[in-house]
């Protein structure tokens, strides 16, 4: 099969064997202020951080599991830019949660900004909120199914 240009594989890749996603990389302005949003409003652990002079960033991973248990958010701060133009590519990054209700007003009280209030979805019965980091970049919230 050809997609686009690219040509099958002779090897398949086997369903969560050979591939895994690592992380999803955002541009931040204000590290700082990024890691205080995501640890103390979002609560992910700092997993790692490292400078690179040489190319004047630095990069700052966070998550709820490790590196090697989950995906993770790589936030890059390059020395010098304190805003980005988000375009229209970008969509939200997504995050499951026991009560979309509670965890809204938690993001509230820690000083979190909520764009969306919790409810369904407007054509389903998922419940969904969104809120935004300090950079402008929406975080969708996801209310796990009762079993």
């Amino acid at each position: 099969m050809n997609c686009g240009g690219w040509r099958r594989p002779a090897r398949r890749f086997r369903k969560g064997k050979d591939m895994r996603i690592l992380h999803t990389m955002l541009r931040v302005g204000d590290l700082d202020r990024s890691l205080g949003f995501y640890t103390e409003v979002l609560g992910m652990k700092l997993l790692r951080r490292a400078d690179y002079p040489d190319g004047k960033f630095t990069l700052a991973f966070v998550g709820y599991q490790s590196e090697t248990d989950g995906a993770v958010l790589e936030l890059t701060f390059n020395w010098g830019v304190d805003k980005y133009d988000l375009g229209t590519g970008y969509g939200h990054v997504a995050l499951e949660v026991d009560d979309a209700y509670a965890a809204c007003a938690e993001i509230k009280r820690r000083g979190g900004t909520v764009t969306r209030e919790a409810g369904p979805m407007k054509h389903g019965s998922t419940v969904i909120a969104f809120v935004q980091d300090p950079d402008g970049y929406k975080i969708e919230l996801i209310q796990k199914k009762a079993p």
